[in-house]
């Protein structure tokens, strides 16, 4: 196995709750949860777990979602961030199988590859005064038999971890809206669902615009019905319970056939439950 290069900050090891797993999710009525039994989180240090987690996203984003993935290594969702990034993975504990995942660019990665994934699709110059202390996130996906809130709230737990240890305060990422996406009253296709989703989280979410990040390629949102009634993924909706702000208006993402909302979170925004939960503060 090739040794991945030492990582640029300390990675925060992570202790498993004893607890188990109530049956709802906290992307769905903002309770708190325990992370699932039978389930492992670490730092990917070796290439070939870095694999492993890009096969996951292969599975999620070409499988599922039909996105268009450069096939450099077949079977293997890969880009030029991967190489600059740490990698977090949750396994299930009697398969070994990477069941979750998420990569972080730290801030002196960043400067190394010379920008944020983010970076190709929005202009980031408003968010020059906290890069220092800004990581990105990327790359979320879950197996599709284990998207319960367990999963998800074992990888925030790691992530918070991170930051709070290596002095980081806020983060940053990409949160996208497929194409077609699944609405109360069936699929909605053709952007409109992500129309209506950023005219919802306009309304209540919205960063103050010192803040304002402007799309690459902007989703035609006037061109589209944004009335609809819709909710959001639940990813998005995770991040909005956890104090998260939207940045402005979705970026149109052919490759993934997605809309991606700039989204924003800080540590200091995280509500008191989820600061009890995930720090013990």
């Amino acid at each position: 196995m090739k040794e991945l290069p030492t990582p640029t900050l300390d990675l925060s090891p992570v202790s498993l709750p004893r607890r188990s797993l109530h049956p709802r999710s906290p992307l769905v009525d903002g309770t708190p949860e325990t992370q699932a039994p039978g389930i492992e989180v670490t730092w990917a240090r070796h290439l070939d777990e870095v694999r492993e987690a890009q096969r996951l996203r292969y599975a999620v984003f070409a499988g599922e979602m039909g996105a268009i993935l450069s096939n450099q290594l077949p079977g293997h969702d890969v880009d030029l961030f991967d190489d600059f990034c740490e990698h977090l993975l949750v396994r299930d504990a009697a398969s070994r199988e990477v069941i979750g995942t998420y990569r972080v660019l730290t801030p002196a990665q960043a400067r190394r590859v010379g920008s944020t994934y983010s970076d190709t699709e929005f202009d980031l110059t408003r968010l020059r005064t906290v890069r220092e202390r800004m990581v990105e996130l990327g790359r979320s996906c879950v197996h599709r038999e284990h998207r319960h809130g367990g999963v998800i709230m074992a990888l925030w737990g790691a992530l918070a971890a991170f930051m709070v240890r290596n002095q980081l305060d806020t983060m940053i990422g990409c949160a996208s809206i497929p194409m077609q996406h699944e609405g109360p009253h069936g699929m909605v296709g053709g952007g409109h669902a992500a129309a209506s989703i950023w005219r919802q989280v306009r309304e209540t979410h919205l960063a103050s615009i010192d803040l304002h990040v402007r799309p690459r390629l902007p989703l035609p949102i006037e061109q589209l019905d944004s009335t609809l009634d819709v909710e959001p993924p639940a990813l998005i909706k995770g991040y909005l319970r956890l104090g998260a702000k939207v940045l402005g208006p979705p970026a149109w993402d052919p490759d993934f056939n997605a809309a991606d909302l700039p989204m924003l979170m800080r540590i200091s925004d995280l509500p008191a439950r989820y600061r009890k939960h995930f720090l013990g503060a």
